[in-house]
């Protein structure tokens, strides 16, 4: 149960009255409070007993705790052409500790979990862009994501004094997953994840320490079994788990500057693309390959609450050079 006699001294919250039969938080005067940090407390204790309504049961009372302007965060997934490159892995990590506000840093694995593979006589098998993963191929991609890249980034965050924190979807419960089934192809141990799911009380808890924390792409199932998710996916879906309590922001980092309209032209940026012009682009070549993926993935996330994607190169994360997604515009 939450602390109230700490809380309303830290707040200064002049009274409050805590209902144990409806578990509620009613709060008749609040004088000057700091409302990102009551509604983070609030927002942790409900998630962590696993209910929701009582999160909600708390803003009906005091309705300004929920989805306040100001209670941002920011999704940032990188790939592989970042955490690969040891020039431009630091200079990303420069930029990221400076964008402001709550953030979250996804990442997967880069190249390495392949050459290591091969060194070690495992062989890489992809479908569509998407890794099949034997239990071998397991055992290399926990020890690159959650191990190597993982912990580099973190100690890259730490150096430029940024407090961030690793962690995989096995840490606290963080993101679990259900293997995915067999149909007519078969990914070996991957995880497939849901919004409703993922424990986002960890989340509100380690901002409101001010904690940054950075996830792998490696989920686990419940049951001691770990599991490969693909970094886009688990981005887009801590982004849908969080709507619903912050203006949530996702951005994808990748090689390109955002959506080209000419693949040969790296500046033919399309700098604003609603749903309907994606089908068009995806209707006429223009979008093809890896980049189908992770705009579907975009657009779910934006169908479930995300307010705003971007698609970027991870050295422009700090201006304006980018794709900007939206579901549509009213002439549409």
């Amino acid at each position: 149960m939450l602390d109230f006699v700490a809380l309303k001294t830290k707040l200064d919250v002049s009274a409050f009255v805590f209902d144990t039969q409806l578990n509620i938080v009613v709060f008749p005067v609040l004088v000057n409070p700091t409302i990102p940090q009551l509604s983070a407390i609030i927002l942790n204790y409900c998630l962590k007993i696993n209910d929701w309504q009582k999160y909600e049961n708390c803003a009906i009372f005091a309705p300004h705790i929920k989805k306040e302007s100001h209670m941002e965060i920011t999704i940032i997934k990188i790939g592989g052409n970042i955490i690969d490159d040891p020039q431009a892995l630091p200079h990303f990590l420069d930029l990221f500790t400076h964008y402001p506000g709550n953030k979250i840093l996804v990442h997967g694995g880069g190249g390495m979990a392949t050459q290591m593979a091969k060194q070690l006589g495992v062989p890489t098998q992809m479908h569509h862009g998407r890794r099949i993963t034997s239990p071998e191929m397991l055992k290399i991609a926990a020890m690159v994501y959650a191990g190597w890249f993982n912990k580099l980034i973190v100690a890259g965050l730490q150096q430029r004094g940024c407090q961030a924190i690793g962690l995989s979807g096995a840490d606290a419960n963080l993101i679990p997953a259900k293997k995915r089934p067999v149909t007519d192809i078969d990914y070996g141990e991957v995880g497939d994840i849901f919004p409703d799911e993922i424990n986002t009380g960890i989340i509100s808890m380690l901002m409101f320490k001010d904690l940054v924390p950075v996830v792998c792409s490696i989920t686990h199932d419940q049951k001691g079994h770990l599991l490969n998710t693909n970094a886009d996916t688990i981005a887009s879906t801590l982004a849908v788990a969080l709507a619903p309590f912050y203006h949530t922001r996702l951005v994808y980092c990748f090689e390109q500057k955002g959506v080209l309209s000419d693949p040969q032209q790296p500046d033919s940026v399309i700098p604003l693309i609603t749903r309907k012009s994606y089908l068009k682009l995806k209707e006429d070549g223009v979008v093809s390959g890896g980049m189908i993926p992770k705009l579907d993935n975009a657009y779910r996330a934006l169908e479930q609450g995300v307010k705003e994607v971007y698609i970027k190169h991870a050295f422009h994360l700090a201006d304006k050079v980018e794709s900007l997604l939206i579901m549509g515009m009213e002439h549409e």
